[in-house]
Formats: structure tokens, sequence, C-alpha cells
């Protein structure tokens, strides 16, 4: 049996301050969760059980009104909770294969007020899910293998998406009218992660009357860039405008597992910094121009790295920077660096 765990905790500054990502590694009757010595005061909140396999992916919505958690597991089902009534809610079960990712589908939260699932499979394909109305809405086919990370647009209004691929690929697809608008090639292994360059400019942080992401003008425009990490061990940036391979970082000695963007609030490094995580043990931070930056080397102990995320703390007089970086191990354990 698998399961999906939330924490609260007890210092209240530190939880609106820090954005922690949990990596939850599970098999069908062990679960691992071990949690860094800052977070000591944190408790076991509340358990969702349904899963029969390993969890691969959680994604987390909330209104006025709803707290929702969805997951994508090894079970080949998304499921999707409610946090306030403490029960899963919807089985989706369209999937023949493993579901590697399940998010949020901000493109029908903003423009149809739907609260959609958006979930890759081992299967080959995308799927849409509806929680309201309990169906399925749309099926991406075109991949020719099974499919990993996904990732909606930062302009917009999330209506482009970006899937990674045992294919070798990654596409581009229009949500709106779910066709397949360019594929990037240039990885010699499996895709396993994606990520797009955050808003920038004047777009950052502004909406519409709808509310709605500003649009970019053209699909990317602006220089946006989406980084994609390989089994092939590179991490490679491409210009979504122009559908060009700009960068391929190449130091990791193993697979690439997670890679993520730096954001506009990070005021020392901001949105031109990428950070990859591998199954060599390591961390490292990547800047434009720069190549390779730095090198966090993780614990032998706990792993390879599988997911990481940049924290914006609360700044410190005695520190000469107010940025942590989180990371998620196959152990299970969650480490904090700043």
């Amino acid at each position: 049996m698998s399961f999906v765990c939330l924490f609260s905790f007890n210092d209240k500054q530190m939880l609106k301050n820090l954005s922690i990502i949990f990596f939850y590694y599970f098999t069908q009757t062990t679960a691992i969760f071990m949690l860094d010595t800052f977070l000591s005061s944190s408790k076991l909140l509340k358990t969702f059980q349904g899963h029969t396999d390993w969890v691969w992916s959680i994604d987390y919505l909330t209104s006025d009104i709803d707290e929702f958690i969805c997951s994508g597991s090894h079970d080949k089902t998304v499921r999707v909770w409610d946090v306030n009534e403490n029960k899963q809610i919807r089985s989706f079960n369209g999937h023949s294969d493993n579901v590697y990712h399940a998010k949020f589908s901000p493109y029908h939260y903003y423009n149809n007020h739907r609260s959609v699932i958006c979930s890759s499979s081992r299967d080959k394909t995308i799927r849409f899910w509806d929680i309201k109305d309990n169906l399925q809405l749309q099926v991406f086919n075109g991949h020719t293998d099974g499919i990993c990370g996904i990732t909606f647009s930062s302009f917009n209004g999330g209506r482009y998406l970006f899937s990674g691929s045992w294919d070798k690929t990654i596409h581009l697809w229009d949500v709106e009218t779910s066709k397949a608008l360019h594929i990037f090639n240039g990885h010699k292994a499996v895709i396993w992660c994606v990520d797009i360059s955050p808003l920038q400019g004047n777009n950052h942080n502004r909406n519409d009357n709808n509310g709605k992401s500003n649009s970019a003008g053209v699909i990317g425009g602006n220089g946006y860039t989406i980084c994609s990490g390989s089994f092939d061990k590179t991490i490679r940036i491409w210009d979504i405008e122009t559908n060009k391979q700009l960068i391929v970082f190449d130091k990791h000695s193993d697979w690439i597992r997670s890679v993520k963007y730096g954001s506009n609030e990070l005021e020392n490094i901001g949105a031109c910094a990428i950070l990859s995580g591998s199954s060599d043990k390591s961390i490292r931070l990547w800047i434009f121009g720069l190549k390779e930056l730095h090198i966090i080397k993780g614990n032998k102990e706990h792993g390879g790295i599988l997911c990481l995320k940049f924290l914006q703390s609360k700044k410190d007089k005695k520190r000469n920077s107010d940025i942590n970086l989180c990371y998620g191990s196959v152990s299970g354990s969650i480490c904090v660096w700043g």
C-alpha cells in the first residue's frame, strides 16, 4: 500500500517563507521519510491511502473554497484528494501503464474556471481529467514511447505544455487545440524532466482583468527557454521561439533526475540560473554564459538527487544570501542548504 502524507509546521513564519517540495519514495510495503533537523517541529497531519504502488508525482491546488492534491502512481492511476475532507474524491483509471507525472492545469483553471489534471504516462499518452465532472477531456498522442516530465508555460495563461519522453524528444503542445506544435531533438537517451523559464520583464506577476497571465505575444518570445534533463547525463537549453538548442551542460556523471530554473525573486541568482540534480549524488548550479558555477555533493547515504527547489527565506543580516536550496533524495531524505 502506498500513500500520500501531509505535515504541518509549528513555526508559522517558517511555513510562510519556505516553499518545500517533498519527494515521496514509496514501495508497496515501506515508506521512508526523513526531515532535516530544522524541521523537527513538524508533525504528521494527514495520510491519504489508496495507491497500491510507488507515488511518482504530487501537485497541489487551492482556491477560496477547496484544497486538492493530485497524485500519479506506478499503479497506473491518477487520484485526487480533498485535503479538507481528508479523503480521496476521484480515481482516474484511463492510463494503461505507470503514471509518471500529474499536474493541475493552469490553462483550464484560468480560462474555463475548471479544475483539471494533466497526467503523463509510460503508455505514451498525456491525458486531461475534469475533477468535477469525473471525465477525461483530452488525450495527446504523438510520442513514440513513455512520457515522463511535463510542464506548463509561464506565459499565455499556461496554454502551452512541454513533455519529455523515453523517445528522447521534447514535444510542445497547444492545450487549446490539442495539437503538437514542435518536436525538440538532441538528447541521446530518456528525457526525464523539463522546466520552463519564469515570467520575464513586465509580464512578471501581472494579470489581465480576467485573471489570465499576460501573453508573450508569440509562443515564447522575449527570450523564454526550456531546460531538459536526460539519462544521457546532459542538461540542454532550448529557445522556445526559434526551437533551437542553445546550450549543453555535460558535467554530471549519471542520469539527470531534476532540473529547475531560478526565479525573478532570487535577487542574487535570478531566472538565468538552472539547478540540476542527478543520480551521481550531486546538485549543480549553472549560469548562462558561465557554464557550471557551483557543485553541492550530496551525502552518499542519501543516494541520488531526485528533486530540488530554490527557497526564498527571510533575510538574515549575518548571512550574505537569503537563498536556500532544498533537495529530495532516493533515501527519502530532504535536505536544505543555505
